[in-house]
């Protein structure tokens, strides 16, 4: 069937026509709101408070989702929302990493909040297109698009029967039925999902961006927390942004200057040293893997060991060679960091697609980490293949692998069988059960359906339906708030495990990754100095969400002489960058510490409205043991020499001891550091000892709404 029979066959359901406007210093001081219960379409005005408090991106949200529901509301109601904005930053073309969107949404894993940074040109776009923040609300009855025209002028509304769902489909043809020419395409961008995040829990969104050089549309993903469920729940097959024209100066700056300069200092810097740091342009995040296995961690076998010696078979170097090398590898206009990597013409091996040649956006290093070495399955192109499927399906890959990595352990623990399985073999290192798993959850069947609802379902259904012991599956289940874990081991690292439990959205490493600095660098010695550490980064982190940029630019590249620096940590020139790209966007002058200030405000509220929903206490923020020491007898003894060691060193008698013995010995030391790294992060944040922001705090940070008020006032 061509693109034309498919678009005769829409249903224009809602159009509204505007005034194309303009953007000025990053706002265009608008939001585009739809329900689709009702098919209105309408305009919201973003105020100067708006602007003031919640900065844009996650921020706006946040607020958005904050005033459309109540406590009540769980992720499949018609008044969920999901809110896409970029930031008053996104969408400048001479600093790298300009161009996220975020998306914030009620989680069908976590029940509370989630939020997604990703790349692709749909946040851009959309503001160029006249809109700061696009709020969709209400379900439609049948499969339905979104239109955004940002150079005629109009918003439509339709179903859309025939196209795909699968996103590699969604993006080729949505592109090329709004797009004028070919050259037009890239004027495109389609935010889609795919069948699996209609027949699992951990649904993702792709964003795309039309890659000129190898003529097909790209995609980046909003991947955490089941984004995409909610989507194909609304019955959203796509919404699609069009916008010609983007020049240097169409964010509208206050100072160009000051962006163009401050891009300077960084490419200049990416282009003499990204080749001898993290090689980003040429393997992307795919660098990461052998620095974990070296370092003891990279998650292998559900995060049991950090390190195997088949893992060079996943290394950058192999991947390198299915990276096509030499091509601008940027998901937005002027990132000379080039990391979006691509493997061309891979032909698939496996499912519905077997046999045709795609181009794959892989592998990151969670994907090489997750479904490869988490899974114990040392093998580039299935890895590929995988990535390729969790993406056109619209399935978290970090979700994805970390539940098979789950259900393995279980296998092979005698908690599952072939019986329940539906005969699968779901051991470590089986590709073939991986990758037929991976299938079943994306089309919804066999023992699929029950992997796809994550981790902390699982576990209740093992010990419920099959007889697990419920204190085993919560040891090894790596979830915290019902979020799957990022593919990092933080036994080692105290700072990390807070870093990963303390998260307001769950164990994502985009809010703070203290490792090195704890672990390695020991750079973070006492409780006061990872308190203030987990101050700090989260805050700076956040603030990326908030302006609609990339976190890479920000420390995967460093100045030469950054080691020289008094907080190299916190890479101080890249700060001073941000401060200026900041203010020449804006027209203001923010200081570095109004960096933290802006984002304080942000997390504290997005920690209440944890609150709100249920959550958002200390209760909700501790982790599995296993983030924190070895479980069982065999991850003991793996390390043993390391465990007994540190078990001499604090003074514990180990002679003649079993290793069960020793096990809870290291576990009532951990849990106990663990508890007091708690009290001092809270300290720290303006939190009472229960985790919740005392009235001080949100009076401090000027979000003291009255109905924010009412609801701390409860838990002082």
């Amino acid at each position: 069937m061509d693109l034309l029979e498919m678009k005769k066959a829409h249903k224009l359901l809602a159009r509204m026509d505007y005034e194309l406007g303009k953007v000025e210093k990053g706002y265009t001081n608008r939001t585009l709101y739809i329900n689709l219960s009702d098919n209105t379409i309408k305009t919201k005005p973003v105020t100067e408070q708006m602007k003031e408090i919640f900065i844009g991106g996650r921020g706006f949200g946040l607020w958005y989702l904050w005033n459309a529901i109540t406590e009540k509301t769980k992720w499949s109601d018609p008044e969920n929302e999901i809110i896409i904005s970029t930031g008053p930053i996104g969408g400048i073309t001479q600093y790298p990493g300009a161009g996220k969107s975020l998306v914030v949404t009620l989680s069908p894993t976590t029940g509370s909040v989630m939020d997604n940074n990703t790349g692709g040109y749909f946040g851009p776009l959309l503001k160029f297109a006249g809109w700061d923040a696009l709020e969709i609300q209400g379900k439609a009855e049948k499969d339905v698009i979104i239109y955004i025209d940002g150079n005629s002028g109009y918003v439509t509304i339709e179903e859309a029967p025939l196209e795909a769902v699968d996103s590699h489909l969604a993006a080729e043809q949505f592109t090329a039925m709004y797009a004028d020419s070919e050259e037009d395409k890239r004027n495109v961008a389609v935010v889609s999902s795919g069948r699996g995040a209609e027949n699992t829990l951990i649904g993702l969104l792709n964003f795309s961006f039309y890659d000129v050089k190898r003529g097909v549309p790209r995609m980046k993903q909003a991947a955490r927390g089941g984004t995409g469920t909610v989507f194909r729940d609304k019955k959203i097959k796509a919404i699609i942004v069009k916008y010609s024209g983007v020049k240097g100066d169409t964010n509208g700056p206050a100072d160009k200057q000051k962006i163009i300069d401050a891009g300077l200092r960084l490419h200049r810097e990416i282009y003499e040293l990204d080749k001898v740091q993290n090689r980003m342009r040429e393997v992307g995040t795919a660098h990461l893997t052998e620095i974990m296995n070296d370092y003891d961690l990279l998650p292998v076998m559900n995060f049991q060991y950090g390190s195997h010696q088949d893992a060079v078979k996943l290394s950058s170097d192999v991947f390198k060679e299915y990276f096509t090398q030499g091509l601008p590898d940027g998901c937005w206009y002027g990132c000379s960091m080039a990391c979006a990597k691509a493997v061309d013409n891979f032909e698939l091996k496996t499912g519905p697609y077997k046999g045709q040649k795609v181009c794959v956006d892989a592998a990151e290093y969670e994907t090489v980490a997750g479904v490869g070495a988490n899974c114990a399955i040392f093998d580039p192109e299935y890895v590929i293949e995988a990535n390729f499927y969790c993406d056109t399906y619209g399935m978290d890959i970090i979700s994805t692998a970390t539940s098979m990595a789950f259900v393995m352990e279980c296998y092979e623990r005698g908690i599952i069988n072939k019986e329940i399985t539906g005969g699968l073999e779901i051991k470590f290192g089986n590709k073939d059960a991986a990758l037929e798993l991976i299938h079943q959850m994306g089309n919804g069947y066999g023992f699929g359906k029950i992997v796809g609802q994550g981790v902390r379902r699982m576990k209740k259904i093992f010990a419920e339906e099959y007889g697990a012991d419920p204190n085993l599956l919560n040891d090894i289940g790596m979830e915290v708030k019902g979020l799957e874990c990022s593919q990092y081991v933080s036994k080692e690292s105290l700072a990390q495990q807070g870093g990963y439990a303390l998260a307001n959205k769950g164990p994502q490493h985009d809010e703070a990754w203290l490792i090195f600095m704890d672990m390695v660098n020991k750079q973070i010695p006492t409780f006061e100095d990872k308190a203030q550490a987990l101050f700090y980064f989260p805050l700076f982190r956040t603030w990326f969400g908030l302006n609609g940029l990339c976190k890479l630019p920000w420390n995967d590249i460093e100045p030469a002489d950054n080691g020289l620096t008094d907080e190299p940590a916190k890479v101080p020139e890249h700060v001073r960058n941000y401060v200026d790209i900041f203010n020449g966007v804006t027209g203001k002058n923010i200081t570095k510490e109004d960096i933290i200030l802006q984002s304080e405000r942000v997390y504290n509220f997005q920690r209440i409205f944890n609150l709100r929903m249920g959550y958002g206490t200390r209760k909700y923020d501790i982790p599995p043991y296993r983030f924190m020491g070895p479980v069982t007898k065999e991850e003991y003894e793996s390390r043993a020499e390391r465990y007994d060691n540190q078990l001499k060193e604090l003074g514990y008698d180990i002679e003649g001891k079993t290793v069960e013995e020793k096990i809870k010995m290291l576990r009532e030391y951990r849990e106990d550091q663990y508890q007091k790294l708690c009290d001092a992060v809270y300290k720290r944040r303006g939190w009472t000892p229960d985790g919740v922001p005392t009235l001080e705090t949100v009076k401090r940070l000027g979000i003291h709404f009255p109905d924010v008020v009412e609801l701390i006032s409860k838990h002082q």
